[in-house]
């Protein structure tokens, strides 16, 4: 496991200060510059993406238990939360769809 020390930003982000990734061949300051966003960016893409993934998961938990209400619940929580992830243009909008259609037809073929 890695462990990133880090400081906040203004904006409530945290900034990676020392990474192995950091590590940039970088010359120019604008490639520098450009360097340090990208690794705050994939620091958050991280995040957000793990978050999407951890709500699929809750309702596919809930399908294979065969609570329907509860996987009905799950789904509509889940749908606002792909459709910002693709917005943001971190999965592709049809894989947003495709993911969309087979929990809800998941949810729709249960007893």
């Amino acid at each position: 496991m890695r462990f990133i020390l880090t400081i906040p930003l203004k904006t409530g982000n945290l900034r990676p200060l020392f990474s192995r990734r950091f590590r940039t061949v970088a010359n120019t300051a604008s490639a520098k510059k450009r360097a340090r966003q990208a690794e705050i960016h994939r620091t958050r893409n991280v995040g957000v993406r793990s978050m999407m993934r951890t709500y699929i998961k809750r309702v596919y938990s809930a399908v294979e238990s065969g609570d329907k209400a509860a996987a009905e619940a799950a789904y509509k929580v889940a749908c606002p939360i792909i459709d910002r992830v693709s917005g943001k243009g971190l999965i592709h909008t049809n894989r947003a769809a495709r993911t969309k259609s087979r929990m809800n037809n998941n949810i729709r073929s249960m007893a």
